[in-house]
């Protein structure tokens, strides 16, 4: 009796302690893009962890349209990165590709746009599968958007693509919170590959003309246009902000001055770039803004993917220095030649720790900053794999795993990825919630969208 009553009490401890591992503040929601699928779907946290709804959609409790639907019926859009307000109030999703539908627009160089959702409205079953959250659009101010950052008027919206075709952006717009007008645009310098390229800088033309660079990696035509994917702000030591993109088309990282291009300068580039393995993608500034860290996803002139995060000094890139990138970790694979394609990378709150995401490798980095820096051979701790659960016949499609977020106490990070199907397939990406502590999936939400891209997380907030 005696084993049996403590055997019951530890069961109940370990219990109690799971609980409190596990749970967030009531009210809390996952915002994931559903790209493909032309909403934002709304995730109960917690109802995500228990366990009944694992493996299940149950924990969703909303899906919001980011446009109007077509007057035949038809959804429009193509979310792709999602960024909440100061307040948490707003929602601000860029549409890739803009006002596009996905079962008919096959290609690359979609005009942008940003459109602007109430998050009360978002997350209310009331409104599940209407456009009721959206409050506004407007355009990007060029083609293919992607990064995104919040300034207290402005946006500021990376574009990696032009008209119908992969290649062709310098741009990067500044554009009003209140009113969606164009505001300004950087225009970036661009490469030196063994072909010739437009003089620099290239006029703006408009009405665009007839696409004249590659349609679609890898070519190699690549190489002059340095298509800024994600974007990302850097702090000196001289006191001042600094404007950091990952460029997929050149294979390397730009460091701008925000001061001047808030100042309406269009070249702000202040220092020689600094090349990585392979063309970035996710790029994101440490807590303290001090160091930069950005994932080398593939290459645009030949058929090569990579496998390796860099992270870069601020103070040593803006003062161009030659050694600006001061670690470089592979990750995703033990395998040197191994391409695991990492797709964005996240910092905890307390900087110690960068959390990567490996597309082709179907798993989750941890890398240890302090490792890094030392230049330690192991500086990735952790890898994690994201495994979505068998199809209807039994087969297993890969992770494919994209967007990530991390809880604000560092304990939880968040997931979001899967193949992208045919656009009238049910919805078929997954988001995965790992426990940073056990380094595990605990939690596993299908049914979100479609390739699904960003993702944020809504910390309980007192509206």
């Amino acid at each position: 009796m005696k084993t049996a009553i403590c055997t019951a009490l530890f069961a109940l401890l370990f219990l109690s302690v799971v609980t409190v591992d596990t749970a967030l503040a009531d009210g809390s929601y996952i915002l994931a893009t559903g790209r493909r699928d032309p909403r934002i779907y709304a995730i109960d946290f917690n109802a995500a962890l228990r366990p009944q709804n694992n493996n299940t959609s149950h924990a969703i409790v909303s899906r919001s349209k980011v446009l109007p639907d077509r007057l035949d019926g038809t959804p429009l859009g193509d979310p792709a990165n999602i960024v909440l307000s100061e307040d948490k109030r707003t929602a601000y999703v860029v549409n890739h590709l803009g006002a596009i539908n996905n079962a008919e627009f096959l290609q690359h160089g979609g005009r942008g746009a940003i459109s602007v959702m109430d998050v009360k409205t978002m997350i209310s079953p009331r409104f599940n599968n209407t456009d009721r959250a959206l409050l506004e659009s407007y355009d990007s101010g060029y083609f293919g958007a992607v990064g995104l950052i919040l300034l207290p008027e402005l946006l500021l919206v990376a574009h990696s693509e032009n008209w119908l075709t992969e290649d062709g952006s310098n741009r990067i717009s500044l554009v009003d919170r209140s009113t969606g007008g164009l505001r300004g645009q950087i225009q970036m310098a661009l490469g030196h590959p063994p072909h010739a390229c437009p003089d620099f800088p290239v006029p703006f033309v408009s009405p665009t003309p007839p696409p004249v660079v590659p349609l679609l990696a890898p070519d190699p035509g690549f190489g002059c246009w340095p298509n800024p994917e994600f974007i990302t702000l850097g702090r000196g030591s001289d006191g001042k902000t600094y404007l950091f993109s990952g460029n997929a088309g050149t294979n390397d990282v730009s460091v701008m001055d925000l001061e001047k291009a808030l100042a309406g300068e269009p070249v702000v580039e202040i220092a020689p770039r600094i090349p990585v393995q392979a063309g970035p993608f996710g790029i994101q500034a440490s807590p303290n803004g001090k160091l930069i860290a950005v994932v080398a996803r593939e290459r645009a002139d030949i058929a090569f993917e990579g496998n390796t995060i860099s992270i870069i000094d601020v103070d040593l890139a803006r003062t161009g220095s030659p050694n600006a990138e001061i670690a470089r970790v592979q990750v995703g694979t033990d395998d040197p030649n191994g391409q695991t394609r990492p797709f964005i990378p996240a910092w905890t709150s307390d900087g110690r720790e960068i959390i990567v995401t490996n597309y082709r490798s179907n798993n989750v980095s941890i890398v240890d900053v302090a490792r890094a820096l030392a230049h330690d051979p192991h500086a990735e701790v952790a890898r994690i794999p994201v495994i979505r659960p068998p199809e209807a016949d039994g087969s297993v499609l890969p992770g494919n795993p994209k967007g990530i977020a991390i809880t604000s106490n560092g304990q939880y990070v968040v997931v979001s990825g899967g193949p992208r199907l045919p656009p009238d397939l049910p919805p078929s990406g997954t988001v995965w919630i790992i426990n940073l502590r056990s380094r595990a999936v605990i939690a596993t939400v299908t049914g979100v969208g479609n390739d699904p891209y960003g993702l944020t997380i809504l910390e309980r907030v007192d509206w």
